[in-house]
C-alpha cells in the first residue's frame, strides 16, 4: 500500500506473461473507439496494435498476424497512417522489410497539425462572414462558429505548452523509477 503522498503506480507486468486475449481484446476496444471517432477500421486496429506493442514498431507481417488480416489490408491501412502522420515507415536494418514506428508524441503532433487546419478554417469562415453579411442570421452563426475556432486556437498554445511540461515531468519521473 502507498504511503500518503505518494503517487500509486501499476504493476508491472512481465511482457512475456501477458494474456495474449486480454491485449488483443484491449487492441479492438481501442480500435473501435477510434472508429466511432471517424477513423476507418482496419487503421484504427493497426494503430491501437502499434500502440500496444512495447517497441512501438511492427512489421506488416507482424500486424497481420496479430490482427489476423491479409497483407493488402495492413497496407491500406498503412498507408492512411502515413498520409495523416499517425506513423511512420522505416527500413528494418540489414533488411529489405519496412517497419512500422507508431509515433511517440502522436496526439501532441496530431493537435499541432489541427492548428494549421483551423488557421484556414478561420480565414474560410471570415470569408464568409462578409460575404453573407454579419447581421444575416446565416453571418451570425458563421461568426460564432469562427469565434469558437479563435477560441479554441488561443487555448490550444497555452495547453499544447501545459502538456510539453507535464510530459516532461512524467518522464522524468519514469527515468528515477
Amino acid at each position: 500500500m502507498a504511503e500518503q503522498g505518494q503517487e500509486q503506480r501499476p504493476a508491472q507486468r512481465d511482457p512475456e506473461k501477458r494474456d495474449a486475449e486480454a491485449v488483443s481484446q484491449f487492441v479492438e476496444r481501442f480500435a473501435s473507439q477510434l472508429v466511432d471517432a471517424g477513423m476507418p477500421r482496419m487503421p484504427s486496429r493497426v494503430f491501437a496494435c502499434l500502440l500496444a506493442s512495447d517497441s512501438g514498431v511492427l512489421t506488416s507481417a507482424e500486424l497481420g498476424e496479430r490482427l489476423q488480416v491479409s497483407p493488402a489490408a495492413v497496407s491500406g491501412a498503412v498507408r492512411y497512417l502515413s498520409q495523416v502522420n499517425m506513423v511512420g515507415r522505416e527500413r528494418e536494418p540489414g533488411s529489405r522489410r519496412d517497419r512500422y514506428r507508431v509515433h511517440s508524441d502522436q496526439w501532441y503532433e496530431a493537435l499541432t497539425r489541427r492548428d494549421s487546419v483551423i488557421t484556414r478554417w478561420e480565414a474560410t469562415l471570415r470569408d464568409g462572414v462578409e460575404s453573407l453579411g454579419e447581421t444575416s442570421p446565416a453571418g451570425h452563426r458563421i461568426g460564432e462558429t469562427l469565434a469558437f475556432f479563435e477560441f479554441i486556437q488561443g487555448e490550444l498554445a497555452g495547453m499544447m505548452e501545459r502538456w510539453r511540461n507535464h510530459r516532461d515531468q512524467l518522464r522524468a519521473g519514469a527515468k528515477e523509477s
